[in-house]
């Protein structure tokens, strides 16, 4: 299972920002993000948020009981058990929170 550093990680790459841009946006040294997402250091819980909100990221405690349920929930894109495939299909949920953030 990928840990957090490494979703952070992945998440920098895929808004195509540099350790230095992510420096510059989180207010945290580069030499703190190199070493964090190297796993050279344990970061502070503090470094995580500000990193994951620069990121435009949040994090979120769950349940244990409901953590399965969910990471299946996030990895199908938000679609209803049973939901239509293809291009008719009705709009995920995630989909539909995030059309309505962009309104």
């Amino acid at each position: 299972m990928i840990n957090l550093v490494q979703q952070l990680v992945l998440a920098r790459e895929a808004k195509k920002f540099t350790q230095t841009t992510l420096s510059q946006e989180s207010g945290l040294s580069r030499m703190t993000i190199v070493r964090t997402e190297l796993e050279q250091i344990d970061p502070r819980l503090s470094t995580i948020l500000l990193m994951a909100r620069s990121l435009g990221l949040d994090l979120v405690l769950v349940p244990k009981e409901l953590k399965q349920s969910l990471e299946q929930f996030i990895q199908s894109g938000g679609k209803y058990v049973g939901q239509a495939p293809g291009i008719d299909a009705p709009l995920s949920i995630v989909d539909t929170l995030l059309a309505k953030d962009r309104k």
